[in-house]
């Protein structure tokens, strides 16, 4: 099943595609879509979720790993949807609504 969930920030959209185990990226300007691999990382912000990659080299392929293997143990796509959700709030994006594939527009609150 795929869930897609759209989020705003200021004038800014951002919408994430869950397909089972993968998270996908897509900016709705361009309409591309990018996997975790394909964003772009701070280092502070990394640091501050890992401080243990402070002076690792290896610091983004190492976040990245960590990030996949979250998405990978949780075991139903609504308890992935319901993480990456309180993630992108954590950053300051709002959600506004999430669609299920064969279902209509759900508001979230």
């Amino acid at each position: 099943m795929t869930t897609t969930v759209h989020f705003k920030k200021a004038s800014e959209r951002i919408i994430l595609r869950i397909i089972g185990n993968v998270v996908l990226f897509m900016n709705p300007q361009t309409n591309m879509l990018s996997p975790i691999e394909g964003l772009q990382f701070s280092k502070q912000g990394v640091i501050k979720e890992y401080p243990d990659l402070k002076d690792d080299s290896e610091w983004k392929q190492k976040a990245i790993q960590r990030f996949v293997d979250k998405i990978k143990s949780l075991p139903l796509e609504t308890e992935k949807v319901k993480y990456l959700i309180k993630e992108m709030e954590d950053m300051k994006y709002k959600p506004l609504y999430k669609i299920i594939n064969g279902f209509r527009p759900e508001k979230i609150k």
